[in-house]
């Protein structure tokens, strides 16, 4: 089994996933459908490739927690993979991340989200389902940001899944569980790390969040991810992680500090030929802040129909104008092919030489036309030596 070869595979055919399954075809996920492709991958050979990617010295540690997540470049796409054991083995769920680096235009979001990212300090949420492009949108926002003026930036990521080259930030990337052992250890060193922008790759638990609050309301740019469907139901989310007895404070803190939440999820266009994400987009305006510090959640989808103004979107909105945007749309596909190398030129005979043979009664240089007595046409430089003498015996006779 070539693994190189099946994610390249995978990427010509604008996959977003790779599954491999001992015994079982791979399986490959375009426009968010499920397909087989290819023999059935042998059980050895793939426990040989997901050894190679954990490592040996990661390869304990794997046995003993059965599952493992890894960042690799495999032909030349970055990849975030996810080494488990299932009931016939070792599995592999590999994700193919975009290649170029991830804006805005090449996602085919609304640039007014860079809006969410302009000021220092609060929090910034993109939420939605699995596969949707939640991380994506995240390194497109930490773009803007990097483009827009000198930052000190820290990521915690499980694992780095975009790699951000610095532009004008100072850009740390840190991994959770191999440059940090938790976000909750991460976040705290990352507060005596004089950052002025963190991201946090996913909330995953209630101590991450309340440090992520803490960051965003001690004067910090927060950006972080969580999985819901509805803006509303992220927020909620954050509010029942915790005791009963402490929600009502982490209300007030969240209507603090936030700047905006984005929920998003892929709609695949057909007359386009690619998929898209469709987004809901909640700005914290004041009266959305007043509805959030008083557990009113059910109110927020109102506030996003009325919102418009202050750069709030619904998903009908969004449809709308994805529907009617003009021009070519942006992609994130992999990186491009290397380019083949250049073919020799073709061998271009040379022109015919003209060689002047001098005998007697030949006439004088200049007085005998091209190709009359005198001149001896010869077509390429290359023509046998014996030729060549019999030519000229027979011009002589």
């Amino acid at each position: 089994m070539d693994l190189e070869r099946l994610v390249a595979a995978a990427r010509d055919a604008q996959a977003s996933d790779l599954h491999l399954e001992a015994g079982l075809p791979p399986c490959i996920r375009v426009h968010g459908r499920l397909r087989s492709a290819g023999d059935p991958v042998p059980a050895r050979e793939l426990l040989a490739a997901a050894r190679a990617l954990v490592g040996e010295a990661a390869w304990p540690e794997f046995l003993a927690r059965r599952s493992c997540d890894v960042a690799r470049v495999l032909a030349r796409v970055r990849c975030r993979v996810n080494v488990l054991c299932t009931a016939r083995g070792v599995g592999l769920a590999i994700r193919l991340l975009g290649g170029p680096q991830a804006t805005l235009e090449r996602l085919n979001l609304h640039p007014d989200l860079a809006r969410l990212v302009a000021p220092h300090h609060g929090l910034v949420i993109v939420s939605g389902p699995t596969g949707s492009g939640k991380s994506s949108t995240l390194a497109a926002l930490l773009h803007e940001v990097n483009l827009r003026e000198p930052l000190h930036v820290i990521t915690l990521e499980s694992p780095i899944e975009h790699a951000i080259p610095p532009r004008q930030c100072f850009v740390r990337q840190r991994e959770v569980g191999r440059d940090t052992p938790s976000f909750a250890q991460g976040l705290y060193d990352a507060l005596r790390e004089d950052p002025d922008v963190l991201v946090v790759g996913e909330l995953r638990d209630p101590e991450t969040m309340r440090l992520t609050l803490l960051a965003a309301e001690t004067g910090h740019l927060v950006l972080t991810t969580l999985h819901s469907s509805t803006t509303a139901e992220a927020l909620q989310r954050i509010v029942n992680a915790f005791p009963p007895e402490v929600q009502a404070g982490i209300c007030a803190q969240l209507a603090d500090c936030l700047v905006g939440v984005v929920c998003q999820r892929l709609r695949f266009f057909p007359e386009r030929g690619q998929q898209a994400p469709e987004c809901e987009v909640l700005v914290a305006s004041q009266p959305v802040r007043a509805m959030i510090r008083q557990g009113q959640f059910f109110k927020l989808p109102t506030a996003l129909e009325t919102g418009g103004a202050e750069g709030s979107w619904t998903y009908a909105r969004w449809r709308e104008w994805l529907e009617r945007r003009p021009g070519p749309w942006g992609t994130l596909a992999g990186p491009p092919e290397a380019e083949a190398p250049a073919e020799p030129p073709a061998r271009v005979a040379p022109p015919p030489r003209r060689v002047r043979v001098d005998r007697p009664g030949a006439p004088v240089p200049g007085e005998a036309p091209e190709g009359r007595e005198g001149v001896l046409e010869i077509p390429s430089a290359d023509e046998d030596l014996d030729d060549l003498l019999s030519q000229l015996t027979r011009k002589g006779d």
